[in-house]
């Protein structure tokens, strides 16, 4: 498992690319599983800071039951079109996988429960500068950063 500070220190320029397309919306998606294993998707609030990607729940929210019972979550960002008249500036979208590790409570004024990550795989999902072919990056502590491009 790995921190955001791992994913910075050894691919800067792929976490600086992730990180603007999470951090150009407020509201992401994170995916939990729920009691009976089965998904479920929540909008969430995510931020990276001191070397972390942090999250909250609100008291009694489903989400945060599920990441107590079972730390594993899938978060997206927020996913726009691409332009039609320009669909190699599409930003493209990003996702981050690993599990949940508990911090205490919310601090703030929402009360809650805290979160950090602790990070298996960071994708980050393009166009190519022709527009044409969809680039899939992605990122795992071990393995470092590889890039797939399909038509």
């Amino acid at each position: 498992m790995a921190t955001w500070k791992d994913v910075h220190e050894a691919a800067p320029g792929f976490a600086a690319r992730v990180r603007k397309i999470f951090d150009a919306h407020k509201h992401k998606t994170i995916a939990t599983l729920r009691a009976d294993g089965s998904p479920r998707i929540s909008g969430i609030e995510a931020e990276f800071a001191d070397g972390e990607l942090t999250f909250g729940s609100m008291p009694g929210a489903r989400k945060g039951a599920d990441l107590r019972r079972d730390p594993r979550f899938a978060l997206h960002s927020a996913s726009v079109d691409p332009p039609q008249d320009d669909p190699a500036g599409w930003p493209g979208d990003a996702k981050i996988s690993g599990r949940a590790v508990g911090t205490g409570e919310l601090s703030g004024e929402t009360p809650g429960d805290a979160f950090r990550a602790e990070i298996e795989e960071v994708v980050c999902t393009g166009l190519n500068e022709a527009g044409d072919r969809l680039v899939i990056e992605f990122w795992r502590p071990g393995a470092g950063l590889r890039r797939v491009e399909r038509t």
